[in-house]
């Protein structure tokens, strides 16, 4: 079994669009249109048996609207073998209220990405709410590191990251891009082996920019196997998740590389599959 815990979808009135929009702001290729069919398909073709959908929350006032939506469409998502996750954003007032509801509609978890929202991930907006979702036994998978369009400012910093893991303590947190995309001597150093788990969403291998884009720094910030191999068991292959990106990473290339690593096949199961399931089953 083969789960992708970290993939994105959007509205198919707006996909394309949106996908477009996303593509040129990171000068990265989409893989798929964002479409759920879209996610579908190369889930089929990469033999993934699951998906993790994440929506982002760019304003406060998409929460409870985007939250209804994808309660309604839970059914129809896990008949396309897709679990969907709610959003959050760090300015809606009613926070505790919108998390008891996605847990009781059966939604496992929420997203959070500091970046998109341009709140720090040791403020305390985004604290309370990861301690809200930590109480009510749901995930949080936050964006971690630097993100492919902003180089301003890394908004979840290992720092960030460190302050929240000792005021808050949560259960059930991923960091996304396995622990802080781009900055991978501070995460084998100061955050491998912490209570948390990583997804290794486009994390590893080439990156592949759009043809007119112009050179940039991402090209070489994603791991070389041999080093993603080694902060994988330092961090402990019991708290990997694997992940894609998606429509960011190509599934079938992204199971592709990482079955080619040097991974014994109990390791390999760990993070294709058991993990996430013994996660989204606790």
């Amino acid at each position: 079994m083969i789960i992708d815990f970290h993939t994105h979808t959007f509205p198919d009135q707006l996909s394309e669009k949106i996908v477009n929009h996303l593509a040129h702001t990171g000068c990265i290729p989409p893989h798929t249109d964002g479409s759920v069919i879209g996610l579908f398909s190369s889930m089929k073709e990469a033999d993934i048996d699951y998906s993790v959908n994440l929506p982002v929350m760019t304003k406060p006032g998409q929460v409870e609207k985007v939250n209804s939506s994808l309660i309604m469409q839970k059914e129809y998502l896990l008949d396309m073998k897709i679990i969907t996750f709610g959003g959050m954003h760090p300015d809606y007032v009613n926070y505790k209220e919108e998390l008891l509801r996605l847990k009781q509609a059966g939604i496992p978890g929420i997203k959070l990405h500091p970046a998109y929202q341009n709140v720090d991930l040791d403020d305390i907006r985004m604290m309370r709410i990861i301690d809200e979702a930590s109480s009510q036994g749901l995930i949080t998978l936050v964006h971690a590191g630097i993100d492919i369009g902003i180089y301003d400012h890394n908004y979840s910093s290992v720092a960030h990251i460190l302050k929240l893991l000792k005021e808050v303590a949560p259960e059930k947190l991923v960091l996304a891009h396995m622990g802080n995309w781009g900055c991978w001597n501070e995460v084998e150093s100061d955050l491998a082996g912490a209570p948390v788990y990583f997804d290794t969403a486009f994390s590893y291998g080439p990156v592949t920019p759009l043809p007119d884009a112009p050179r940039a720094p991402y090209i070489s910030y994603n791991l070389h196997p041999k080093d993603f191999v080694r902060l994988v068991r330092k961090h402990g292959t019991d708290k990997i998740l694997f992940g894609t990106d998606s429509p960011w990473e190509d599934q079938k290339d992204y199971v592709k590389r990482i079955s080619h690593m040097a991974f014994t096949k109990k390791e390999l199961e760990q993070i294709l599959s058991q993990n996430a399931k013994n996660l989204l089953q606790s």
